[in-house]
């Protein structure tokens, strides 16, 4: 039987090491004595980080990749049974390591839909060619996701700007290839 927590081949462990990869959620603490681990995720809903089989988890310049043997929400928040994660004290190990994945092995998305790592990074245009900054990130919220728009030096100033981000209303386009989002929106506010 092999080590449950080795990465699979050499080729998957580069694919996962190089740049090209997103962080799905982090390992937070322990959860028991039986090697149960509380998760942070990134994912929207928050549980389909389990859709995952295997999580590659990387912490202090490590790498390894788990099989999940099971997930299950736990109050408000998430738990992972990692294999070969049998005890408290392997779990306290992966406290505060990183969940990532390959981009490409990210379901595809409808041509309109697009995950929050690919719109980090792209410059913002109003509809009149203002530059207004770079997307910073983005966050949930009741009522819909936000954009933080921050100013750069070739936008039209250095402020921080937070944009709905609402297709269609203020989205009016987004070309990763271009790397621009264009949007409906007032400089001003």
């Amino acid at each position: 039987m092999s080590d449950p927590a080795r990465p699979t081949s050499p080729s998957d462990a580069s694919r996962v090491a190089s740049e090209d990869c997103v962080v799905l959620g982090q390992l937070t603490s322990p959860h028991g004595i039986q090697g149960w681990l509380k998760v942070y995720a990134y994912t929207s809903p928050a549980d389909s980080i389990f859709d995952y089989p295997e999580w590659w988890v990387r912490k202090g310049g490590r790498l390894l990749c788990y099989r999940v043997i099971q997930g299950r929400r736990q109050g408000k928040g998430l738990a992972v049974q990692l294999d070969g994660v049998n005890d408290r004290s392997a779990a306290e190990a992966l406290v505060d390591a990183d969940i990532v994945m390959p981009k490409d092995a990210l379901p595809e998305l409808a041509d309109d839909e697009y995950y929050w790592h690919e719109l980090e990074g792209l410059a913002v245009f109003t509809r009149a060619g203002e530059r207004l900054g770079r997307v910073a990130g983005l966050f949930e919220t009741g009522a819909n996701d936000v954009m933080m728009v921050r100013g750069d030096r070739d936008a039209i100033d250095r402020r921080e700007r937070l944009l709905p981000y609402l297709p269609g209303d203020v989205i009016t386009a987004v070309d990763l290839d271009a790397g621009e989002m264009h949007v409906d929106w007032d400089p001003d506010f």
